[in-house]
Parts: structure tokens; sequence; C-alpha cells
């Protein structure tokens, strides 16, 4: 089970990959319209792995700075207090 400061990142070739492998061409589908469908399929996956990570690091960043607010509040707290 993941910590609440555990990070989880994709890697964005790993992902769109993955979602390659579920995209099988139709039985009516030309080829060309297949590729073009895969590589922008591919290029969306990238670039929501890449977002989603770009997230998580933003996530992880703000714990990281709530954490230093919370132990800042209770130092002040226990020294004015």
């Amino acid at each position: 089970m993941a910590k609440k400061n555990d990070k989880m990142t994709l890697d964005p070739a790993e992902f769109a990959a993955a979602v390659l492998g579920g995209n099988a061409q139709r039985p009516d589908e030309e080829n060309k319209l297949y590729i073009k469908r895969q590589l922008t399929l591919y290029l969306e996956a990238t670039l929501l792995a890449q977002d989603f990570n770009n997230l998580e690091e933003t996530q992880f960043d703000m714990a990281r700075s709530q954490q230093r607010e919370d132990v800042l509040s209770k130092i002040i707290e226990r020294r004015y207090h």
C-alpha cells in the first residue's frame, strides 16, 4: 500500500504501448486509417501520462509544503503559547 508521501509516476512510452495493445484493427478498417488512429492514440496516451506525472509532482510538492507548514505551526505554537 502506498504511503501518502509516495508519488506514483507513469512511464509515458510504456503506458502508451499498453494502451495500443488493447486497440485492435477493426475488420473493415484500412491499414492507413488504423495506423493514423494508432499514432493519434499513442501520442494522446503519452501526453496524458506526462500530464499525470506533472500533476503527481505538483501534489507531492504541495503535500511536502503542507507538512512543513504543520511543523512550523507546531514549533511556533509550543514556543509562544
